[in-house]
């Protein structure tokens, strides 16, 4: 079924209006007027093709929400019981009238993701840009000239060492038989949580022999379980053994990897986690993807974000990156800054520009070039102030629209920031060219 028509408001007679009693020069009143909410439901719309059923929640709530996730750095439930106590919120997603009740279940969050998918995202993350357009905050020409970086965006997974993932593919396996009904000759459920606190201790007193010692027998336990749990395979029932087999081949790869592989499971439920190292000296390795950044040179706008499963070589990303910032911004790039990672890598139609490069680089550009290390410090902000610095989304999917989201709430962040500057220059010039007082040019404001 289709999502629900907005409401006409000659319709909307009870409650307490909101408009009436909250600052119309809010920056967050202000960004919803910028925002194409018409274009976000039509692209929603193509997901709805059943005319059967419950109608899905109005898009532009679910747009809405997602926008103020990852503005403010929330959860999916801090963001819907934010919603009851903010107007502003309200109003930013349709609502005419003061509502006292949450508009839907943290939960439908996860569900319109999964069914909307990435496509949606990258219009949220197009709006966004469109809507900086509108603000004044870029020009149309501002993507013409791009910075290009690629950081890590960490996954939601403990630190991967071997005593975790043993014991936690055992606890899972002893908890699937016990669904199934399987019979297991022994589960360790005393003595394996025993050794894998001892690892820990031998770990941290650099006593690496006897570490490796009982790190031997948790393994050994872990496989006889393993073994047990496979044998009994063709007893489980239909339904239920494709999960069962996914699991007892997660647990032999945990089993059979070494410290040196390349292809090593961090995660038993994250299997898309890779090791990435950036050569930073406090975190030599982080476990998450790569993912690509595309920002305006500047003003720092991000025209692109996209996840590079696999962490391939930086400069292979160049070219996808840069056809994903053309198509959110309707703007072909002509110039584009990059880091020294970006070796031995050209594309078609695109002048790029390296950090310490020398020939032929005009005074101009020189200074263009140097400019391109704006963009470390914006990667810093989408970590600290937003959600790109810990992914709590699932599988490759979900890394790949927390990247497009993550780049869509820095726009927000960046668009408001320039409202409320702009509220603040004019009160700054009424001050200064009025004889009135301070006081009076803030009554003429308002």
């Amino acid at each position: 079924m289709g999502p629900k028509p907005e409401i006409p408001k000659s319709r909307q007679r009870f409650g307490y209006p909101l408009m009436e009693h909250l600052n119309q020069r809010h920056p967050l009143l202000k960004l919803a007027m910028l925002i194409d909410w018409n274009a976000i439901d039509q692209a929603a719309s193509d997901a709805f093709r059943s005319k059967r059923g419950r109608p899905a929640t109005r898009p532009r709530l679910i747009a809405g929400l997602l926008y103020l996730k990852h503005a403010y750095d929330l959860s999916d439930e801090e963001v819907v019981w934010g919603w009851v106590e903010n107007p502003y919120w309200q109003v930013f997603t349709g609502e005419t009238y003061l509502q006292k009740e949450p508009p839907i279940d943290p939960s439908s969050l996860t569900r319109w993701r999964k069914r909307l998918g990435k496509a949606w995202m990258e219009e949220l993350l197009a709006q966004t840009i469109k809507a900086a357009k509108r603000a004044a905050v870029i020009k149309d020409a501002s993507a013409k000239k791009v910075i290009v970086d690629t950081t890590v965006m960490e996954k939601a997974i403990a630190h991967p060492t071997d005593s975790r993932l043993l014991e936690r593919s055992r606890e899972h396996l002893v908890k699937a038989a016990q669904e199934c009904g399987l019979t297991l000759r022994q589960n360790y459920n005393r003595e394996a949580p025993r050794l894998a606190m001892q690892i820990g201790r031998y770990a941290q007193a650099r006593q690496l022999k006897r570490m490796k010692s009982v790190l031997r027998t948790l393994r050994t336990r872990v496989g006889r379980v393993h073994r047990d749990v496979e044998r009994q395979i063709d007893k489980v029932p239909e339904h239920a053994r494709a999960k069962l087999k996914e699991l007892l081949s997660r647990t032999k790869r945990i089993l059979a990897q070494k410290p040196k592989d390349k292809n090593k499971l961090y995660a038993l439920h994250a299997p898309e986690v890779e090791c990435i190292s950036k050569g930073k000296a406090r975190t030599p390795y982080e476990f998450g993807v790569k993912v690509s950044i595309v920002t305006t040179l500047k003003e720092g706008l991000v025209v692109g974000a996209r996840s590079m499963p696999g962490n391939p070589y930086d400069g292979h990303t160049l070219y996808e990156a840069l056809e994903q910032a053309e198509i959110l911004s309707d703007v072909k790039p002509e110039m584009a800054f990059v880091d020294k990672g970006y070796r031995g890598v050209e594309i078609d139609g695109v002048q790029v520009w390296k950090s310490g490069q020398k020939r032929g680089v005009t005074r101009g550009l020189k200074t263009m070039i140097k400019r391109r290390s704006a963009i470390e410090p914006t990667i810093g902000h989408m970590k600290a102030d937003g959600k790109l610095g810990r992914n709590w989304l699932k599988g490759a999917l979900g890394d790949a629209m927390h990247a497009v989201l993550c780049g869509a709430g820095h726009n927000l962040r960046l668009i408001m920031r320039k409202l409320r500057l702009f509220y603040v220059e004019i009160l700054r010039l009424l001050i200064s060219r009025s004889r009135c007082s301070p006081s009076a040019a803030v009554i003429v404001l308002s």
